[in-house]
């Protein structure tokens, strides 16, 4: 576009209507705002001050041939008219917001960088600025929403990841194969996963109901997931709605793995996706139509689960000992026991969290282990698990919402364990 209209403009003016343009669309969201405070309330800048500042800013670079202290200088200098405009508002009984203001220096940046030819940045840095100031009551709203110990955890998670991760050795240790970088990148996406299905869980918490709470937490933990329905079905009228809610997140535990396979071992991945997405697909359809069968029933938030936050370090480094346990007792299996004692292996490990089992056999895939083995392994491990969670549901919920998991959950355990045969 900018080289079209280079053919009928010179290419400072060309130049020029872009920064009138950018500033003049900042200056715009400023007006608007300016307008809702109010005429009794002083505020900074609008459609004309706003352009102004983009076109000092533009003909100091001009004027000086692109000198770095010149442009330097005149950003100092609208610095100190913003800030008097600051103190002016302040005294006037104003709102303490800075925004205007540093939305105005941006303006400045902004006239500079298109003087420079860097035009995509001055674009997108405008384009940012108005989300952000237009973005006020969402973005407020959403830190409401976070409690602080989240804000927190997530901090330590990200100091955990973005500084110990990249130091950590990417080689084999020990006769287990033990890779530290692997280890803890298996605890970072399994971590990743539970807490985007976590934080959505918490946002949703007062508008969803039942069949939303099962989809998010099955792609949290399906096993917490079955618990806490099942508990909560215990005395309640609608058994078809929570016996379908807990179909529902075991099919969303196929889903979810086949995604963390995707990330760690492709091979595994194209050998049990097909499978993951039947099997994922089949339980989330069967278990909504489960649900349905009592008609349309008030399906109310109090039945949204209430997991920990699976950024809590602890609940991390946890994850990563047993990641490391089953990494070590697989190999052993493989040595002493063969091909069946893998199978037994995964069969036991579905009593409890199958993701650090099935995260080792995406380690151990292709190595000590071949991939038909790792893949036959994995599904009787979500097959064992799917059972056992059937007869947690029966403990906790009873009645008919037990009887109803437990048959249901035991067949798609069943169903899970078709693929082995081809």
């Amino acid at each position: 576009m900018l080289s079209a209209l280079n053919e009928w403009l010179p290419g400072d003016a060309v130049n020029i209507l872009l920064v009138l343009f950018l500033s003049f669309l900042i200056g715009l969201e400023r007006e608007e705002r300016k307008i809702g405070a109010g005429a009794d309330r002083y505020a900074f800048g609008g459609v004309r001050t706003f352009p102004l500042i983009g076109l000092v800013a533009y003909a100091i670079a001009y004027l000086t041939g692109g000198a770095a202290v010149p442009q330097l200088v005149g950003f100092v200098v609208v610095a100190v008219f913003l800030l008097m405009s600051y103190w002016h508002k302040l005294s006037a009984g104003g709102l303490p917001g800075v925004t205007s203001e540093l939305a105005g220096l941006v303006t400045y940046v902004v006239g500079a960088l298109v003087f420079h030819q860097y035009f995509w940045i001055a674009t997108t840095i405008s384009v940012a600025t108005m989300l952000l100031l237009q973005m006020k009551a969402a973005l407020e709203g959403l830190t409401r929403r976070i409690a602080p110990d989240d804000i927190f955890t997530f901090t330590k998670f990200l100091l955990l990841t973005a500084v110990i991760l990249p130091i950590l050795p990417n080689a084999q240790f020990t006769p287990f194969h033990i890779n530290p970088f692997k280890t803890w990148l298996v605890v970072v996406a399994v971590s990743g996963v539970s807490y985007a299905s976590y934080v959505l869980q918490r946002w949703t918490r007062s508008e969803g109901g039942v069949i939303l709470a099962a989809l998010l937490g099955g792609a949290y933990s399906s096993t917490v997931t079955t618990v806490v329905l099942a508990k909560r079905a215990s005395g309640q009228p609608h058994t078809h709605l929570y016996a379908g809610g807990i179909l529902i997140a075991s099919g969303m535990m196929y889903l979810r793995l086949a995604a963390l396979l995707a990330i760690f071992n492709r091979e595994l991945m194209h050998a049990l996706a097909p499978a993951f997405a039947v099997l994922g697909a089949l339980a989330i359809g069967a278990g909504w139509l489960w649900s349905r069968r009592e008609g349309t029933v008030s399906d109310t938030s109090d039945s949204q689960t209430e997991p920990g936050n699976p950024l809590e370090l602890s609940a991390a480094f946890l994850f990563a000992l047993l990641f490391l346990a089953i990494l070590v007792a697989t190999e052993l299996a493989i040595v002493y026991l063969g091909d069946s004692g893998v199978y037994s292996l995964a069969a036991i490990m579905g009593v409890t969290d199958v993701d650090p089992f099935i995260m080792g056999m995406t380690q151990a895939a292709g190595t000590s282990t071949p991939v038909p083995v790792a893949a036959s392994a994995i599904l009787i491990a979500a097959a064992s698990n799917n059972a056992v969670k059937g007869v947690y549901a029966w403990y906790f919920a009873k009645a008919a919402t037990g009887r109803q998991s437990l048959w249901l959950l035991g067949a798609l355990a069943a169903l899970g364990l078709i693929p082995l045969l081809f």
